[in-house]
């Protein structure tokens, strides 16, 4: 098994792989490797062709490839080196293992590990959607991919499973190459994706958005030919009687993300219950100190925007772990509280310095205007006002490290009175 030594190691070259890896090599790290099982870096960006990326981190408005490709610039621009088509088969302390046609089995050392490998999408079989099983059953991401890479048409009459970002912006797309898209049918009570999505990709264009709905059957034999969808009542159970039959040829599932986490699990590194990834502190630091985690790996993010600014954070730490010079102190825990999903990071080391903190969290169910609140010991570190909240959308607050006292933090959300 052939040896490469490096400072920085990563693992993908999607958005977080390529901040994390341009950022190791600014904060000093002399050699960075990214490994990639695809043959180049950008990850499900390259098949993300539709506006909006960018406005935040860039302040101007990008296509998905076009943002990938000013990272892998600065990437390649700073002296980040790619394994491309190589894939890794196990991660430890400070080494990746790892498989590829052209260089065989190669092990790689590294003083620090990046975890970038993003995150996949849930499936029919994960939900148990009921029915035949034709052809004509995608996910969001592979029908994104069939249309946006290889120019093929998935086909003509649409419904769309679930309200993800994903499933409307493919609603979108897919009326304008010229299909019907029947209905989007969304489980919950609420949007699963972000408002503005919803309002230009399905208010736009007059395509249905059923809520509280779901399919229960999905019929056909060579091709899907229609499905069954009924209303569910509060416990998510379809409610006898309100069943109807939409004729359609396609199914496309917009249904969930997963963190790709097999490997940090396999490494025996703490997966936090409710995001399904590694638990981490401000520095992006997992529970092995020399493997870091980001992007949508740790938790699934709206905006690739916020993905790049977490991602160059943990690989700043990662080059200041190899270097020695990640500060060591004991850890403090943040918590979810009332109206709170799950707070990243979930633990802050007290390290003395004076950083400038911020905790991304998401809340339990939508609502009005509310405060958020970040508290220790009953002292609030910071509260911000919004007009509204919804499960889809990120929120954040913003702290200073030298506010911090002994006690656990607490993210909660509370609601503002009606006057």
């Amino acid at each position: 098994m052939n040896e490469i030594l490096c400072d920085v190691a990563v693992v993908g070259a999607g958005p977080a792989g390529l901040a994390a890896a341009a950022a190791a090599k600014q904060q000093g790290a002399k050699r960075v490797i990214v490994v990639e099982r695809d043959a180049a870096p950008g990850g499900i960006l390259l098949q993300c062709i539709h506006p909006g990326f960018g406005l935040s981190y860039f302040k101007e408005e990008l296509t998905g490839p076009e943002y990938a490709s000013r990272f892998a610039k600065k990437a390649k621009e700073a002296g980040v080196e790619f394994l491309t088509d190589v894939t890794v088969l196990e991660v430890g302390d400070g080494y990746l293992r790892c498989i590829g046609a052209a260089c065989g089995l190669i092990e790689v050392r590294a003083g620090a590990v990046v975890l970038a490998m993003g995150c996949r999408e849930r499936t029919r079989g994960s939900i148990r959607t009921p029915g035949t099983r034709p052809a004509g059953v995608y996910t969001a991401g592979a029908g994104q991919r069939l249309v946006n890479r290889q120019n093929l048409m998935i086909g003509k009459r649409i419904v769309i499973l679930g309200s993800g970002d994903i499933g409307m912006i493919m609603a979108r797309r897919l009326t304008l190459q010229g299909a019907k898209v029947e209905a989007v049918v969304e489980l919950l009570p609420y949007l699963a994706g972000l408002t503005r999505n919803r309002v230009q990709c399905l208010d736009d264009f007059d395509i249905p958005l059923l809520l509280s709905h779901t399919v229960t059957e999905i019929r056909g034999h060579q091709r899907v030919e229609a499905v069954k969808i009924a209303a569910v009542d509060d416990k998510r159970q379809p409610i006898p009687g309100t069943e109807r039959v939409i004729e359609c040829d396609t199914l496309l599932l917009s249904v969930g993300l997963i963190p790709e986490n097999e490997l940090t699990r396999a490494a025996g590194i703490a997966i936090d219950r409710v995001t399904n990834g590694p638990s981490v502190n401000q520095y992006m630091q997992t529970s092995l100190p020399s493997v870091f985690a980001c992007g949508n790996v740790v938790h699934v993010n709206d905006l690739v925007d916020n993905v790049s600014r977490e991602s160059e954070q943990a690989g700043r730490s990662a080059a200041k772990f190899a270097q020695g010079t990640l500060p060591k102190a004991r850890e403090i825990a943040c918590k979810a509280a009332a109206g709170v999903r799950y707070v990243v990071p979930q633990r802050i080391v007290l390290s003395g310095e004076a950083e400038d903190l911020t905790l991304y969290f998401r809340v339990l169910a939508p609502g009005g205007a509310s405060t958020l609140t970040a508290a220790q010991a009953g002292k609030s570190l910071a509260d911000r006002k919004v007009r509204r909240v919804s499960p889809g959308e990120m929120e954040h607050l913003n702290l200073k490290s030298t506010a911090l006292g002994d006690g656990d933090i607490e993210v909660a959300l509370a609601a503002e009175e009606v006057k």
